[in-house]
């Protein structure tokens, strides 16, 4: 496999210089009762303060948020149900982490705009690509701040292409830091899912941080024959690999274990 060094862009987080020269964490923090996978969730205000504390002590570096889960064939919850979650668990982490850099998951323009304005949430991870709600893009020009952007498209060519009209739409609106995630699980199959890990390189044309989220998917317990549950090692497998073609932010459950593959991959990389 070649090597691919990490491109250094940095994000503008409340007007700090964030550096993706090297890779970074991005913990998942559930305030639902529906993800997928169980010990992710964190429904109670304790218990996502709690669990924001350990992932920083293991190194995370920033946290997404979310009170919607998008679990492939589950209908989403109400706009009020998602935002009275985010509401709980963001003013929590606010009173208990300040400095914390947080992120917030949703395809729900209205929802990110408050999380940015009430809560001071500093990224905004919309998982649709701002196809779910046709406010998202002009929302995130007015608030100013970075977006995640995600593919749902499959073959190669189409997501590729996807994503390159929709960058370059936002960087006309006046979105300054578009971070790039091709969509792991969003509209694939398995194969497809591979194909894309195979070719993740290629993503760095489009002149943007790439962000990976493959922890513990299906793409990862189903070639397995598993579940979630004992899904790590293969996550980190994928990591791995996503880490030596340039990935800047690897989206986890699992904290510890993606800082040591990207500490291990940084030292390959520093003596190759």
């Amino acid at each position: 496999m070649n090597i691919q060094r990490t491109i250094p862009y940095t994000l503008n987080i409340g007007g700090q210089l964030l550096s993706l020269e090297r890779p970074l964490v991005m913990g998942i923090l559930n305030a639902t009762k529906e993800s997928f996978y169980e010990k992710s969730r964190t429904p109670s205000a304790d218990a996502i303060v709690c669990r924001a504390h350990e992932m920083l002590s293991e190194g995370v570096a920033i946290l997404d948020v979310g009170g919607c889960s998008t679990q492939p064939g589950l209908p989403p919850v109400s706009e009020a149900e998602e935002m009275e979650r985010l509401a709980i668990a963001l003013s929590a982490l606010r009173d208990a982490l300040p400095e914390a850099v947080l992120s917030v998951d949703t395809f729900r323009a209205s929802v990110a705009e408050r999380c940015v304005r009430e809560f001071g949430v500093q990224i905004i991870n919309d998982v649709s690509g701002g196809e779910a709600d046709e406010h998202m893009f002009a929302t995130v020009a007015d608030l100013q701040v970075p977006y995640v952007l995600t593919s749902t498209k499959a073959p190669w060519n189409d997501l590729m292409y996807d994503l390159a009209e929709r960058i370059n739409q936002l960087h006309l609106m006046g979105v300054n830091d578009v971070i790039v995630d091709p969509g792991f699980g969003f509209g694939k199959t398995l194969d497809e899912n591979y194909r894309l890990m195979a070719h993740l390189e290629e993503l760095h044309q489009l002149a943007c941080p790439v962000l990976v989220g493959v922890s513990r998917k299906s793409m990862i317990y189903k070639q397995l024959n598993t579940t979630p549950t004992e899904s790590l090692n293969g996550t980190t497998v994928l990591h791995t690999v996503a880490l030596m073609k340039g990935t800047h932010i690897l989206r986890v459950h699992d904290v510890k274990a993606a800082r040591e593959a990207i500490l291990l991959t940084e030292k390959l990389k520093a003596n190759s």
